[in-house]
């Protein structure tokens, strides 16, 4: 792969865009590219084979579009799909995002952390896997959050609707004593705001996006990757509603960016 071959990113829909944030900001010079597969979304309650069989059709497309690098910027598709890409792509380099449970475990003063997620992050086995590494000395609670995915990709990130879902969700994890939350769907940083305006402010909040960002940094510099520069405008595709999605990401993206549909007939 050349060096200036862009980055490809994949999201079930625009939550992936936060981690894209983070990766423009450690990586300046790459050119990325993104897919949000916003027609098949919310993944979190799809099935694992699902999921599996739409990461690689987007795989596919960003290979074919000459991405030297794959950040799997959901967590669910990570859950189910990371181990079966890396199989069929060895040559690849593969990033994949999972709670940070060990991060949070640390940080914890009460011993006592929340996981805000999908369902389908939260019943799968490398989730468990994941509390059986990390979670020893701690208890976790975790709260699945149906619903909220769904208003991040309407583009409300403060109304009543979504204000009404999130307290919802996090009351139960501070009655159990929670005083870490790990934010365990790339879409829901973007509820950050909201969600301080709705709990204690020494309750510590937890993602992984610039994680993902440092570890697709040291792979590309292990393989001699790194883009010299300047990036290209930041190319977008997506299987959802082209025109409600412009509205959104004008609350989600400030840079440009270049939006295209995303037909994946045929693979």
């Amino acid at each position: 792969m050349p060096s200036e071959a862009p980055i490809g990113v994949f999201d079930s829909g625009v939550g992936g865009l936060s981690v894209l944030a983070e990766i423009r900001r450690a990586l300046p010079r790459e050119s990325l590219f993104y897919v949000g597969d916003c027609g098949h979304i919310p993944y979190g309650e799809k099935s694992p084979e699902f999921i599996r069989a739409r990461c690689r059709r987007v795989a596919e497309f960003l290979r074919e579009r000459g991405a030297k690098a794959l950040v799997l910027a959901c967590n669910t598709a990570t859950m189910a799909a990371v181990a079966d890409l890396r199989a069929r792509y060895p040559d690849w380099p593969i990033v994949g995002m999972e709670p940070a449970v060990k991060p949070a475990a640390a940080a914890t003063r009460s011993g006592v952390v929340g996981v805000l997620a999908t369902t389908g992050t939260l019943q799968s086995a490398r989730f468990a896997a994941l509390l059986d590494r990390f979670a020893h000395d701690v208890r976790v609670v975790t709260q699945p959050c149906p619903g909220l995915v769904e208003q991040v990709e309407r583009g409300d990130l403060d109304g009543p609707v979504t204000r009404a879902l999130l307290d919802g969700y996090v009351r139960p994890l501070l009655a159990e004593g929670c005083d870490t939350l790990i934010l365990g769907c790339t879409h829901y940083p973007f509820l950050k705001p909201l969600l301080r305006a709705l709990i204690p402010a020494d309750i510590s909040l937890v993602d992984t996006g610039a994680a993902v960002a440092r570890r697709l940094a040291a792979l590309l510099a292990e393989r001699d990757l790194q883009a010299e520069g300047p990036a290209r405008p930041t190319r977008m595709w997506s299987s959802g509603d082209l025109p409600a999605l412009r509205n959104v990401l004008q609350r989600l993206w400030a840079e440009t960016l270049e939006l295209e549909p995303f037909d994946d007939r045929g693979y």
